[in-house]
Formats: C-alpha cells, structure tokens, sequence
C-alpha cells in the first residue's frame, strides 16, 4: 500500500538535520517513507493533499500526561496553601486508598491519549499522577493504557511507575518523607514484568520503559536496581529529578551532594536515562552551593534533559537556560506534562523563557526547540527512525493547517506556526502507515462521551484532596474560585 501525502511545505531530514521543501510530497508504502521531494515517479495507492499545511515529523513526547490533569488545581495555589495538595501524616496512618476504580483508571489513559493525538504527538511516554493513587501506578491500569495506546495506534514507551516513599505533611505543617522500601521493590518488579510482557506489542508501537517517581523518594537499592534492569531489558529510564526546592536540600543535607551529582555517582546517569525536568541544578538561582558542576555532569555522560517549559513556567521557574543546556552539548528533549499536551504552547515557552534569561535569540528559537521535540528526543530513544521525514523513517507524520485566519500573515512558515498556531491547527495524524486523527475526528471514537467521563472523573479526583489535606479545610477554602461567586448583582 503506496499513499502519497502533498503539501506546501514538508519539513525534511537531509541525513544531519531538518531542511524545508516548499510544494513538496512524502511517499510511504506500508509503515515506512520511501520518497521525500517533488514529482514522485511511480504510481501509487492512494493519494492525499494537505493543501496550505506544513506537512512535519510528529512530535514526540517524553514526559506526557497520562491520565486527567491535577495541575489545575495546584498551579495558582499560593505558596501558603501548597502544603494541603500533599498527603497529610494522618492520612496514611489512617490508611490511604484507591481514589479511583478499576474502570476509572482503565478510562483515563484513553482521555489522555486521545488529546495526545489530536495535538500531534505521535510518540509518547507518559507520566501520570500519584497524588490520587494508594500508592503508585498498577499492573492493571498499565494494560489497560497499553491497549488503549494500541488500539488508538499512538507509538508509546510505557511501564508502571514505583516508589519507595511520599511526601507527607505532618500536623505542624513541616513535610517529611514517609517510607515503604517494600512497596518500592513490588512495584520495580512490577514495572519489570510489564516490560517483559508487553515490550513490542501492537507490531512495535508499545516499548517498555522504566518510571521511577521523584529521585527523593527512591533508595539506593532502588536506584541500582533500576540502571541494573535498565541495561538488562535494554529499555530507557525517566526519572524525574533536579525538578525543586525540597527534592534539591533534601538529597544535599542526606547525601551531601546535588541530586544530579548523586546520581552520577550511583552510575545511574547516561544515554538510556532520561531527566525531566533537570532545571534545580548547581549554579540555578533558587540553589544553593552544591559544589557540582551539574551541567558538565549531564553531558560527559549523554544523559538526556527532558524540558518541560510550560508547567514550569506555569509555577514561576524556569531552565535556565535552553540556550545554556544546548551550548553545553546536552542532548534536550521535550515533554508537556500539564494540559493541554500543546507542543506549540511549550516550543513558544520555552523559546521566549530561554530569550528572557539570555537577552538573546541565538539558540533560543523555534527552529532550536522543535529539533529537541523530534531529532532530540528520538536520539534518546535510540530511533533513527522516528522525529524525522526521510527515506526509510517511520511514517509518523502530521499536517499543521496554516489556513486559519488567526494564523496571520505568512512568512517562513516554522516561525509563522510556532508564533500563530496551537496544537488545535493539527489537522492530520498519521502513526505507523496509519491515519490515527483527521480534520480533529479520531476513528471510532465519540470525543463528546470522552470529554463528560473526564470532567467525572476530575471531579472525583477534586474532592479527593479533601481528605488527605492535613487541615481538613473546607472545599471553597481549598480551591477558591478565581472571583467571588453570587446569584445576581444587585442595583
């Protein structure tokens, strides 16, 4: 099966980096391109025109939401009231719990992919949320997601997270880090047996990975034990570190060194490692003196920085700086982590927050961002294949509709869509070979019944940090409505 895609612009891979063909097309046969130009020779299947579109490499994501987004309740929570998001010390000696049911787990990844979808992201690797868990992510919702991944034809590299401890606010208001080095170890070798289960399901689109929670919460043993599987399965591993004020004076006060520094010397960084979101590193403006060169650490040993700019900017921080972490010869890669999984949202973050901290462009643009949201983050994955157009790549590919009146003025069209355009421009979604997503309808799917089973299961989730607040505050003082909220206005 031959399928000709035409379009304005293809954004193509010259064998060392992205070029531009203006009224070009791209041929695939099966699953993978075999023509990238103009005027293809031969015949071919099927035949489709994308019109006034850029016509580009899908993005990958490698810190994707993977279920319902709590964010929006903690992003504008003042500092004062960011301790009643956690679990209160009474909560767990009460006995924390499932939030959710089997079916309401099982639904959420569908949620979440399916956005990921409609926002041209054609590979994934997810992150979703513990908050609401009665500890970290099951076997169970795992299958579901990866069917659901399947099933939608989304390529994903996906594995139970695990931890080893949590957050917990005490009673005086101070957070300490309550353990359960056993729940660690089941959860790792559950992590383990979905790989060896599920690694290259559905012809290759579900890879496994390893998800280990926040660095502070893992042990040693736990830390070791993942590098060691790591290698073993020959899967990648994310782990989110260097992301905060307590994660970074917690493991300096215990381990007398930085996290990224820790785990240099654990052995635990490399090609196969993968940091969202590595912006609390030594020399960051919020750190102390960690006596690291955190930096020159990442690069000697290939570790990958999974940039996050939109959620972090969400909350008043920033890398600092892209520019910085690219000059410094650290592969970056891009990851949405909130909603909407807005790769046009995060690339225009991230590109004017790396601006502000530099007071210069070069390094910073568009251009510099979206290699990181392909080339980048395929280099991590090991995937020649993927975040590019080019013969014998993936046919993961996906048209962005630069006809919309709120486009504006054309000019080169990578800057007129970063500056202009959302993931909402996305028009066609193609997988694998397959078409996942057209004109914002994805096959055998009823979006409308979607979206009224999330904002249930939002609202579960909401009242869920009712219970575990260590002040019991009430809901309306716990998350305050941005204005007062009355029945009329009086004269």
């Amino acid at each position: 099966m031959k399928t000709k895609l035409k379009g304005r612009y293809v954004i193509g891979y010259n064998g060392s980096g992205h070029v531009l063909i203006e009224h070009a097309e791209v041929v695939f046969e099966n699953d993978t391109i075999i023509f990238v130009g103009k005027n293809y020779p031969n015949e071919v299947d099927e035949e489709m025109d994308a019109g006034n579109a850029v016509i580009s490499p899908g993005f990958i994501d490698l810190n994707a939401l993977g279920d319902i987004d709590h964010d929006i309740l903690h992003l504008e929570a003042p500092a004062t009231k960011s301790k009643n998001l956690l679990w209160s010390e009474r909560y767990i000696e009460q006995g924390h719990h499932e939030v959710m049911n089997e079916e309401e787990e099982a639904f959420k990844s569908l949620y979440a992919y399916s956005q990921l979808i409609l926002h041209g992201i054609t590979t994934a690797m997810p992150i979703t949320s513990v908050f609401y868990k009665k500890w970290a992510e099951t076997y169970e919702e795992l299958v579901a997601a990866a069917h659901h991944a399947g099933n939608l034809g989304l390529r994903i590299y996906l594995g139970p997270s695990y931890q080893s401890g949590i957050r917990v606010v005490k009673p005086d208001g101070a957070i300490k880090l309550f353990w359960d080095e056993e729940a660690g170890r089941a959860g790792l070798q559950r992590a383990v047996r979905f790989v060896e289960e599920f690694d290259g399901a559905y012809d290759g689109l579900i890879r496994g990975m390893l998800a280990p929670e926040r660095i502070e919460c893992q042990t040693e043993e736990s830390l070791k034990q993942t590098k060691y599987y790591s290698e073993k399965l020959d899967v990648p591993i994310k782990l989110h570190a260097a992301q905060g004020s307590f994660e970074y004076h917690t493991i300096l006060e215990n381990k007398g060194v930085t996290p990224i520094r820790y785990l240099y010397d654990l052995g635990f960084l490399g090609p196969k490692t993968g940091i969202p979101h590595a912006h609390f590193i030594s020399g960051y403006s919020e750190a102390g003196d960690g006596k690291s060169d955190d930096l020159a650490l990442l690069e000697e040993t290939g570790t990958t920085v999974i940039h996050c700019p939109l959620i972090i900017g969400r909350h008043g921080q920033a890398l600092e700086s892209f520019a910085k972490y690219k000059r410094a010869g650290i592969n970056l890669a891009l990851g949405t982590d909130t909603f909407p999984p807005d790769m046009f949202q995060n690339i225009r973050t991230g590109s004017m927050l790396s601006r502000v901290i530099e007071e210069d462009v070069e390094n910073s643009t568009y251009a510099d961002l979206f290699r990181a949201v392909t080339l980048g983050a395929a280099a991590f994955l090991g995937r020649e294949d993927l975040g590019r157009i080019s013969v014998g790549a993936k046919a993961d590919i996906i048209a962005i509709d630069l006809d919309g009146y709120h486009m504006g003025v054309s000019d080169d069209p990578i800057r007129s869509m970063f500056v202009s355009g959302s993931g909402r421009d996305v028009k066609l979604s193609i997988i694998n070979g397959r078409i996942v997503m057209k004109d914002r309808q994805i096959p055998n799917l009823d979006l409308e019944e979607i979206k009224q089973k999330g904002q249930k299961y939002f609202n579960k989730m909401r009242k869920g940090y009712l219970e575990r607040d260590y002040q019991q505050l009430p809901e309306k003082e716990l998350f305050p409505s941005s204005f007062k909220v009355v029945e009329s206005i009086q004269k």
